[in-house]
């Protein structure tokens, strides 16, 4: 095999269900910052330089989010 799971084949976890936790309390963290963040600059009424910023919070969201559900 390729060490590659197919949909035969279960996945199979490298994290526990704390960690799992820990991740997604982490994604939710990032999410609520990042939405703040934006909420800001759109009351400031920043120039379109400053949402490349947002860019940074936004990804971690997304990778603990996705990073909980995969279980990876």
């Amino acid at each position: 095999m390729s060490g590659v799971p197919n949909e035969t084949e279960g996945r199979v976890a490298n994290i526990d269900a704390r960690g799992r936790q820990r991740r997604l309390i982490g994604g939710v963290v990032w999410l609520v910052v990042a939405t703040a963040a934006a909420a800001a600059l759109v009351a400031l009424r920043a120039r379109d330089g400053w949402y490349a910023l947002l860019v940074m919070p936004f990804t971690l969201a997304a990778l603990g989010w996705f990073q909980a559900r995969e279980r990876t």
